[in-house]
């Protein structure tokens, strides 16, 4: 029952295999992966959220996650999955947010426009 949202169906594919991908690497040894959607907070937008129970994200890396070639992953990671997945959200006029609490997990959560039909 949510409204319809304008996408690159391929670009936003891109989105989710990152993230998903993230997360399971999170939780390397076991825990729930929950992906959900909703009307947004905000009046006009649908929301998805993407959610681990993995090893969380430490404070002090959590402004720089987006940031092109930042990893958490020493060599495991480019560094280029969220930023490039943080271009996309911007180029369809949405907005991507996550909250994280070490040895809790990570809530990645992404707004789209709903769709207007102009004319």
């Amino acid at each position: 029952g949510l409204p319809q949202v304008l996408i690159d169906e391929h670009q936003i594919q891109q989105v989710f295999v990152n993230l998903i991908t993230n997360a399971a690497q999170a939780m390397s040894g076991g825990g729930m992966l929950f992906i959900g959607s909703r009307n947004g907070s905000s009046s006009g937008f649908v929301e998805v959220t993407v959610a681990d129970t993995g090893k969380g994200i430490p404070p002090e890396f959590l402004p720089h996650i987006f940031d092109p070639f930042f990893s958490t992953k020493g060599d495991g990671g480019t560094g280029l999955g969220l930023s490039v997945s943080y271009g996309i959200i911007k180029n369809h006029k949405g907005d991507i947010r996550v909250e994280s609490k070490v040895g809790v997990g990570t809530t990645f959560t992404i707004e789209l426009p709903v769709y207007k039909e102009e004319g």
